[in-house]
């Protein structure tokens, strides 16, 4: 078992998603690939921040994102 990317995109969206995810039991693992690449000195292009969750998690997790998805 892993961990799976279920969001990609903007720090403030990938923090409501992560809120919601976390409050039906489900535990998130959040990278923010901003911050990574500025404090090694270069800038971020693409996707700013990613959302992760186990793998076992997907079938509790996957209606609450495609509810956020169609919401956004």
């Amino acid at each position: 078992m892993g961990l799976m990317k279920v969001f990609s995109g903007s720090e403030i969206l990938a923090m409501a998603l992560k809120e919601k995810i976390e409050a039906a039991g489900v535990d998130t693992v959040m990278k923010d690939n901003i911050q990574s690449a500025r404090l090694a000195g270069f800038g971020s292009s693409g996707s700013a921040v990613e959302i992760f969750i186990q793998e076992t998690d997907f079938a509790k997790a996957n209606p609450i994102i495609e509810e956020f998805r169609l919401s956004i």
